[in-house]
């Protein structure tokens, strides 16, 4: 098979690789052993070996004829893998780094007819020899001429726009809050990079949105500039104050035209091995995913004009067929179901056709997409129903400024088509903490509010404000106390003694914003005798210790004084009886030179290749001894044993050779994985010669 097609289809009509390429780091002895337990006798070299291994089960009769040999759990567990996927491409969840053989594996592996992995991760593979040989010549590769068919259905234009314009607006509203949540409190990313599971979950609690949702936000808004990293958080920008000010059509708007240029898809939770995603993990671009979506509005844009099909996820073969090249996880049951799951959270799908959403995006035309969004999406709103039950209805998207002002005074319960809030003492409170009045309260919702403002509502913000600060806390660095108010409102209007920030709480109590040994100083200064109390309120007693030197250091003893029968270095004190200057220069002489490797953050120390300088860029976390290994192999072509932190955040050690260098990326063959993958520099931790990990 040509090379750029594997690159295309990692299993090519469901077969694994070769058996030569499998058997890449086998020993001789197992080779012997494998040749041996099928008949065959083993030549005298290991080339020779594989050549004969390799000979043997190219030939389908002869495979055929070890098979009947075979027990019936190896036969029927041979014939199973045969018309399978391969098995590395079929495991879900993470796999087991060395998983007991299957049932009548072990027969097969001492054959060849089996492979184990050398690093044994994973599943045993069967090599593209034996699957071929025990499917037959009569299998023939499956071929499909016309497109898939699908089960279409009438629908009319106007229950399409409808649907689109109630998912769109939900949308809309749930972006608006999961944004406003990530305005309050910036979330916070990982060591590894991105936004983790607990951080979304946390946001999608606040906000009331499930986690397809933020994660579809947080990318969209990511892409559109309204968020960035700032520093070990990701925070909104200056361009999303202007962004939150908008209508929501004009919101909506450009989060979808985001979407529609995104190179991954933003909901794909989980990674080929299924270990968790985190979102905003800059993983590096997917041309495939871009074919996807672009292959499903074309797909859907193919059904005649007033239909749609039955099932949205009937579409999924649709894509793969005119776009084999497109990006379909691993994990799917049925193919492209993220992608068109997303497609329906954005309306751009509605009653299983392509809306007028759609039909723009697709053009790319930025003007009659705005102008869409106009008709099907309402403006905000921005007035409230309050009900005597404490509760405050909002239907549609809310307004900046009343999601505001009901966020501050009243807890969110619900969001979506219709948001609800419900007042409460607490939420009262947060709102008086922050510097409102109990008028200011009620004048802001009656402003807001489609009715009189409801009797239980102005009832709990009276009792609220009537409690509120009855306690207060002053923050003080110490207390001044005594027995005579003169004395202290003396000190408390000394001009002198205005730095120490004297404030009067009683007649004989004042409190200082200075700490206690400044205070002090500062009245004994303008001729005042106070004294300092210790915690217990007792007079402290301030009593001067003599200072006294440091004891001198003995110098070293010799060799009589460390015992018998054991030899101790030589003193480098001087007047020490064993110091002999000639004999130890003689021995520094005679000793190799042991030189430490310059640091290449530290002191700037100079680069002896281009190589070296770029990773040394970007993995700044490498020393430079891993720095000088790490290109010493990627200009040499040779392979490299690396500790690599995951997306998922866990420690790997990956052999990784064919490496090319393509900043801030490293693209090379994962022997892990055996496939091409794209690591990040940033995550690369350690770096040893081959053979030591």
């Amino acid at each position: 098979m040509a090379g750029a097609l594997r690159h295309a289809w990692d299993a090519p009509l469901g077969l694994d690789a070769p058996l030569e390429e499998l058997l890449t780091g086998t020993t001789s002895d197992e080779l012997r052993d494998m040749l041996a337990a099928l008949g065959v006798k083993p030549p005298g070299t290991k080339s020779q070996r594989l050549v004969a291994l390799v000979e043997h089960h190219g030939d389908p009769e002869r495979v055929l004829s070890v098979l009947a040999e075979a027990p019936a759990a190896t036969r029927k567990l041979l014939e199973d893998r045969a018309g399978a996927r391969p098995a590395r491409f079929i495991m879900s969840g993470s796999p087991d780094p060395d998983p007991e053989p299957e049932p009548g594996a072990r027969w097969a592996l001492d054959r060849g007819l089996l492979i184990e992995d050398r690093h044994r991760y994973g599943p045993a593979r069967m090599p593209a020899e034996v699957a071929l040989a025990l499917r037959g010549p009569g299998r023939h590769a499956p071929f499909q001429p016309v497109p898939p068919s699908v089960e279409r259905v009438s629908v009319a234009p106007v229950d399409v726009d409808r649907e689109a314009s109630a998912v769109a607006s939900t949308f809309a509203a749930g972006a608006a809050s999961v944004l406003s949540v990530c305005s309050t409190t910036a979330p916070a990313r990982l060591r590894s990079g991105g936004i983790g599971a607990r951080e979304l979950a946390r946001i999608g609690k606040a906000a009331h949105a499930d986690d397809a949702v933020v994660r579809l936000v947080l990318e969209t808004a990511y892409a559109a500039g309204l968020m960035a990293r700032n520093g070990d958080h990701v925070a909104p920008t200056g361009a999303y104050d202007a962004w939150a000010e908008q209508e929501p059509p004009e919101q909506f708007a450009v989060l979808l035209q985001a979407w529609w240029n995104l190179a991954l898809t933003p909901t794909r939770a989980r990674d080929e091995d299924g270990k968790a995603l985190p979102a905003l993990g800059g993983a590096p671009p997917c041309n495939g995913c871009v074919q996807a979506r672009h292959g499903l509005l074309a797909a859907a844009a193919r059904l005649p004009a007033g239909h749609g099909v039955r099932v949205a996820a009937d579409l999924g073969p649709l894509i793969a067929w005119h776009r084999p090249f497109a990006d379909c996880s691993l994990q799917e049951d049925t193919p492209f179901t993220t992608v068109i799951r997303e497609a329906e959270l954005l309306g751009v799908l509605a009653r299983g056709a392509l809306s007028a959403l759609g039909t723009h995006l697709r053009t790319g035309d930025p003007e009659a997409l705005g102008v869409e969004c106009r008709r099907l999406l309402p403006s905000a709103t921005a007035t409230a129903r309050l009900g005597a039950d404490l509760t405050v209805v909002v239907t549609g998207t809310p307004s900046t400024r009343l999601a505001a002002l009901l966020d501050s005074v009243a807890d969110r319960e619900t969001s979506g088509t219709a948001s609800v809030w419900r007042f409460s003492a607490a939420g009262v409170r947060r709102a008086l903490d922050a510097g409102h009045t109990p008028e200011g309260i009620t004048a802001d919702l009656a402003a807001v509010a489609a009715g009189p403002l409801p009797q239980p509502l102005s009832y709990l913000i009276a009792d609220t404000a009537r409690g509120h600060g009855r306690v207060r806390i002053a923050p003080a660095a110490c207390v001044l106390h005594g027995d005579e108010p003169a004395l202290l409102a003396e000190l408390a209007a000394h001009r002198k003694l205005a730095k120490l920030g004297l404030r009067r709480l009683a007649p004989t109590v004042l409190i200082s914003r200075s700490p206690l040994d400044a205070t002090l100083a500062a009245l004994r200064a303008e001729g005042y005798a106070p004294v300092a109390e210790t915690d217990e309120g007792t007079v402290r007693i301030e009593k001067t210790r003599p200072r006294r030197a440091a004891a001198a250091v003995p110098a070293p003893r010799g060799s009589r004084a460390r015992g018998a029968g054991r030899t101790a270095a030589p003193s480098l004190a001087k007047g020490s009886a064993d110091f002999d200057p000639s004999a130890l220069a003689t021995r520094l002489l005679a000793a190799p030179a042991t030189i430490p490797d310059p640091a290449p953050f530290e002191g700037g120390a100079p680069f002896a290749t281009d190589t070296e300088e770029i990773v040394a860029g970007w993995a700044k976390q490498l020393p430079y001894t891993d720095v000088r290994q790490l290109a010493h192999a990627i200009d040499t072509g040779q392979a490299i044993t690396v500790e690599y932190v995951a997306a998922s955040g866990n420690l790997t050690v990956r052999t990784l050779s064919r490496l090319e260098l393509a900043p801030p990326h490293l693209e090379a063959w994962c022997h892990l994985r055996e496939d091409e993958r794209v690591f990040t520099l940033s995550r690369v931790h350690g770096v040893m010669p081959v053979g030591h990990g």
